[in-house]
């Protein structure tokens, strides 16, 4: 990756297994100047230990934490058929396989283009789909967005918190299945999570932040530094180094072919299943949502003139036309104005003149109404799945074509603007916001107080513990990383590190008994579980 750095070995305390060390292609495809090559063959032994990776993922507590983390929006906010990250990640899982099952069938023209690419593994795809949301705090994005401030402003650490590089370090770290740590998972089940291949800040170098065409979710977001998205902490550099040294054929900041079926498999469930529950949830009013696409459809080539400044949510048409514009700013490769508004009028129709004309009244029809619309919608995306050998910086092996492209990115819109820009959803999340603030401070106090610090969670201190032992890796083999390796500083990282990993550990319901307790307000003693 970055040649400017000396990368170290991996951080683990013990030997791995050699089933770690199997590639989805044992040995890399060469690749010529058409990008094509012989690839070798599979590894003796992979595709169980690949079944074996998967069942790993589907018997570790972090997944069955997810059906008590939410998605969005919590049950008891919206009703009982709302998705929970469990939900959403086996029908993320579902999407996956389809689409990895479709494109590596005999006779599918896609398959000679994964033959020169080294192949698909559609068990490796279920392995990341299953993982992939494993990372993600209480309260979904809300507490991402919260811990991630916390994590910086209160403890120094300069990457953060992010649920894709909390997963990575679940899945290497802090999972207890194996002695070192971790899942003990294959290389091609480690790299096919790495949605983001990179840190925050400071690796590879030249960052991705710093390019004038990053990679999605490289580029920074105008406010904080490095990049928006990242895969790994500094504590787990080295274990994505080391998974993505099973493809040295692999461009440094590129997916495995695996990581984007996955990636393409959350697009469209995401873009889909949320709309399924604020449609149930009446929250998406038909007369709304409908005014701002006729707005935008009678009125685009006006919009289009409209100087950006004067663009505003109040006036129905001007988010979709901020919409067009984000994309053809941030995506002109795909960009391509007739495909965005082909999929605005197909939107229209289906889901908005179609599905949003009849108010959800809980009725069998009603669902069987949803349940026709989501399942039209699936198998169109996907089967508009391409496999692509050079992509573009800002997209993956395996794809979405440019019109299914646009119609995503269209049904996501909806969910942004009619949703989760809703003044009640954001009252809502403040308190949300105000208990895990509650949940750090009440930790940071008694981690502070040296009577009672012995006595706080045995999981909190050997989070701490395992955090230590990392920043104190890093200060001997990768000090670049660090601002400085001061050792009150680290120290304070380290708590933070490890008081971060245990909150992030937390369900929802958890997270407030938890912050209920700090606070005095809980009556009740003693609890059955006492979380992961």
């Amino acid at each position: 990756m970055g040649a400017a750095m000396t990368v170290p070995a991996s951080t683990s305390t013990e030997p791995r297994t050699a089933r770690q060390h199997h590639p989805a292609r044992p040995a890399a495809p060469g690749r010529g100047a058409d990008g094509g090559g012989e690839t070798t063959e599979r590894a003796l032994g992979a595709d169980e230990a690949f079944r074996d990776d998967l069942e790993r993922l589907r018997f570790s507590p972090y997944y069955s934490r997810l059906t008590a983390v939410t998605q969005v929006i919590s049950q008891n906010g919206a009703g009982q058929g709302v998705h929970n990250r469990l939900t959403h990640t086996i029908k993320v899982t579902s999407v996956a396989r389809a689409i990895a099952t479709a494109i590596t069938r005999p006779g599918d023209p896609r398959r000679a283009l994964l033959d020169r690419l080294g192949g698909c593994d559609p068990v490796v795809v279920q392995a990341a789909a299953s993982a992939h949301d494993l990372g993600h705090p209480p309260f979904g994005h809300l507490g991402e967005s919260v811990l991630d401030r916390i994590a910086r402003q209160r403890y120094g650490l300069a990457d953060g918190f992010d649920g894709n590089a909390q997963t990575f370090r679940i899945l290497t770290t802090l999972d207890a299945l194996h002695p070192a740590g971790g899942l003990n998972l294959t290389a091609a089940v480690r790299a096919a999570v790495l949605k983001y291949p990179w840190c925050r800040i400071g690796f590879p170098q030249p960052h991705p932040s710093e390019l004038a065409h990053p990679p999605r979710g490289a580029g920074d977001n105008g406010r904080d530094p490095g990049s928006t998205k990242f895969s790994a902490y500094f504590l787990d550099a080295a274990e994505m180094v080391d998974a993505r040294a099973a493809y040295p054929w692999l461009p440094p900041l590129r997916q495995t072919v695996e990581c984007s079926v996955m990636d393409v498999a959350d697009d469209i469930a995401y873009s889909l299943h949320d709309l399924d529950d604020f449609h149930r949830a009446g929250v998406l009013q038909y007369a709304t949502v409908a005014t701002e696409f006729r707005q935008w459809l009678a009125n685009s080539a006006r919009l289009a003139r409209e100087d950006p400044d004067t663009l505003t949510p109040d006036v129905p048409g001007q988010s979709l036309e901020a919409l067009r514009r984000r994309i053809d700013a941030k995506d002109p490769w795909i960009a391509d104005d007739d495909a965005f508004r082909a999929a605005v009028d197909h939107v229209l129709t289906d889901l908005i003149d179609g599905l949003l004309a009849v108010p959800y009244d809980g009725s069998r029809a009603a669902e069987r109404a949803l349940g026709s619309f989501t399942g039209q919608w699936l198998a169109r995306l996907q089967d508009a799945v391409t496999v692509t050998l050079d992509p573009n910086p800002r997209s993956g092996y395996v794809s979405l074509l440019p019109q299914a492209w646009h119609e995503v990115a269209i049904l996501k819109f909806v969910h942004q603007r009619f949703v989760l820009q809703r003044p009640d959803l954001t009252l809502y999340q403040r308190g949300q916001a105000r208990i895990l603030t509650r949940l750090v401070d009440g930790f940071d106090a008694w981690l502070a107080d040296p009577a009672d610090a012995p006595r706080a969670p045995r999981r909190l201190l050997e989070f701490i513990d395992l955090a230590t032992a990392g920043y104190h890796r890093i200060a001997q083999t990768w000090p670049d990383l660090l601002p400085d390796t001061d050792p009150a500083a680290q120290r304070r990282r380290a708590m933070g590190r490890g008081l971060i990993d245990y909150i992030a550990s937390l369900s929802d319901a958890r997270a407030v008994a938890t912050a209920d307790f700090m606070t005095g307000n809980a009556e009740r003693l003693w609890d059955a579980g006492g979380g992961l």
